[in-house]
């Protein structure tokens, strides 16, 4: 398994974004670029120190892309070699969609087939990866919060493209605000899935628990001030050794108290880096930084 991280060039503040991204802080105090570089550079040596393989491509300068950093949004990667390309909401994050990606992937990977829905942001529709919707891709389950940026229509033929059970939920933040994205309030993993259950509502609840049951999943609950700090924006990660991982933030460990950590840390290692500046700016944090790459390999990529 190989991690796609955008190392930013001109990160900050994207007005765009923060129209119903209720996450984000215009919180620009000095060099917000220099600081998200050194959080950036960090996070990424934490991955590889623990052996975990990350694919880093150099944004550009132009043109402008200032959540390039956030890759999982408008792009995925599949074990069978289908890469979907995704609406996205603000003008200016369908900029991302670069050359200099698309080349490094093809240097070592194995592309069979796109799935192209961008056309859709003409019509107003988006639908924005899996930061709109969360895959547990054992059981072939997508789950997707409704929100402006998750199309349920385009939720559904992603489902029907791509052999996923849709279940669509309605959630909302501690100030009644639908959450943005799926992927701020609910993390799967191989065995255990964290999910703010108080965030849902009511009549959609026993729709989530039971398809979350029925999955085999044990269920790690988390509360709405914790996903106010990125607790639920986690990402399970194996290595080259096949240890598995869950990443996060600083600020999101923290955020855990210690039964939680006990009982995360009973299925695998947590590690975390400080991510304060890109999460309090972007409006996103760890695992909106890794687009997950599950693409054959080619003989000439990584072994």
């Amino acid at each position: 398994m190989t991690v796609l991280m955008i190392r930013p060039v001109r990160f900050g503040y994207n007005a765009q974004t923060a129209v119903n991204n209720a996450f984000q802080l215009n919180a620009a105090k000095g060099n917000v670029q220099e600081k998200a570089l050194i959080e950036f550079d960090r996070f990424v040596e934490m991955l590889r120190d623990h052996d975990i393989d990350v694919l880093v491509v150099q944004d550009t300068e132009e043109p402008h892309t200032p959540d390039s950093i956030f890759p999982n949004n408008w792009i995925s990667f599949h074990d069978d070699g289908t890469v979907v390309l995704y609406p996205m909401f603000a003008a200016n994050r369908r900029l991302e969609r670069k050359e200099s990606v698309f080349k490094a992937i093809n240097d070592q990977f194995i592309v069979r087939e796109q799935i192209d829905y961008t056309e859709n942001e003409m019509k107003g529709k988006f639908l924005e990866g899996t930061g709109s919707f969360v895959l547990d891709r054992q059981n072939k389950i997508a789950y997707a919060c409704s929100s402006p940026r998750t199309d349920e229509a385009l939720f559904m033929a992603f489902c029907e493209q791509m052999g996923y059970k849709p279940v669509v939920f309605e959630a909302i933040d501690s100030r009644g605000i639908p959450i943005y994205h799926t992927n701020v309030m609910m993390c799967i993993a191989d065995e255990y899935v964290v999910i703010c259950l108080d965030s849902i509502q009511r009549d959609d609840l026993p729709k989530v628990m039971g398809t979350l049951e029925r999955s085999g999943k044990a269920i790690v609950p988390i509360t709405v001030d914790q996903v106010a700090h990125f607790t639920g924006n986690m990402l399970q990660v194996v290595n080259r050794l096949g240890e598995r991982f869950l990443i996060m933030s600083s600020s999101a460990y923290r955020a855990l108290d210690a039964e939680q950590l006990t009982l995360l840390e009973s299925y695998n290692r947590t590690i975390h880096s400080p991510l304060d500046t890109i999460e309090q700016n972007g409006g996103g944090s760890a695992r909106c930084m890794m687009a997950e790459v599950f693409l054959p390999v080619n003989s000439n990529g990584l072994q």
